[in-house]
């Protein structure tokens, strides 16, 4: 499969949406229904990678609910009466990716930040059945800090029960380079636990982002490392489907990042692959076909 043009646009708004926007993506490969449940940018994170323009407010600082569940009930017409493909934005759009794929919980933070997490999942849910989207992913993109709450254990076994899944964000393999990439009092070790915690209750996905800082990719040193957190998340009794191996395709927050050229990114797919055992998948910053080294 090919990456396009419309893989580095995901704006999230979309007609007069506030909460509800459709993306090409890249690592889905079709057509994803965001959910922004974070509309006022607030995260718990502070990623140097970050392609959210946090210098200036937001225009919409609440999820009211009753319009984000009518603009899903709505998006989810668009895209699949093909409307949307109507839209200039999407015309381009080639016909093997004009499929929906996913409905997606991210957008301007971290969605399990949201207080009523669960009970939003569960009304998503609930559309996505009525439209006769039995086949539909429910995927929660998430850097798995608050998987031990109560509320959001609730919202992970609604996802189950919805053709869900976890992509849950493992960037590091040590504490020095979590701190360099992610900027968060959260400690690395509430992550991996939390990770561990998820992947022993049903098989997740693990979204691994990495990148040149000040023109440098992560040591080998690094590199090694992170395979052995993977490791030792699957020894412990974790379940890990597929490790995606990606890097920046949009505008970062800091000016030293950018890009891991395609051969790095094959390198890491490789690796995660040997050492690991596990299926692993990568993704270019640059136009051109996607790595399918993996399963």
């Amino acid at each position: 499969m090919k990456t396009h043009p419309l893989h580095q646009r995901h704006e999230r708004r979309f007609d007069q949406n506030r909460f509800v926007y459709p993306v090409l993506s890249r690592r889905s490969g079709g057509i994803s229904v965001g959910v922004n449940l974070n509309p006022d940018k607030v995260c718990n994170f502070d990623c140097i990678y970050c392609q959210v323009e946090r210098t200036s407010q937001s225009e919409t600082r609440f999820v009211e609910t009753a319009a984000l569940l009518e603009e899903l009930d709505q998006m989810l017409s668009v895209v699949t009466s093909g409307d949307l493909f109507n839209e200039s934005r999407f015309s381009d759009t080639p016909q093997a990716l004009r499929r929906l794929n996913d409905i997606a919980f991210s957008g301007d933070g971290e969605p399990t930040t949201y207080q009523n997490f669960d009970k939003l999942l569960e009304s998503c849910a609930g559309i996505k059945w009525r439209h006769g989207l039995d086949g539909v992913k429910m995927i929660l993109i998430s850097n798995a800090s608050m998987f031990h709450r109560p509320h959001v254990q609730r919202g992970l076994e609604i996802l189950d029960a919805n053709q869900g899944e976890i992509w849950a964000k493992l960037e590091a393999g040590t504490e020095a380079y979590y701190q360099q990439v992610e900027r968060t009092p959260i400690p690395f070790q509430q992550v991996l636990d939390n990770i561990l915690a998820a992947a022993r209750q049903r098989p997740i996905v693990i979204q691994a982002l990495f990148m040149r800082i000040a023109g440098q990719p992560p040591s080998g040193e690094e590199q090694q490392a992170f395979c052995d957190r993977l490791r030792e998340i699957v020894s412990q009794g974790g379940q890990i489907s597929l490790v995606q191996v990606y890097t920046v395709a949009r505008p970062p927050a800091e000016s030293t990042v950018t890009p891991l050229v395609d051969t790095e990114v094959d390198h890491l797919v490789e690796l995660v692959r040997r050492q690991t055992g596990l299926a692993a998948q990568g993704y270019y910053g640059s136009l051109r076909e996607i790595s399918t080294n993996g399963d």
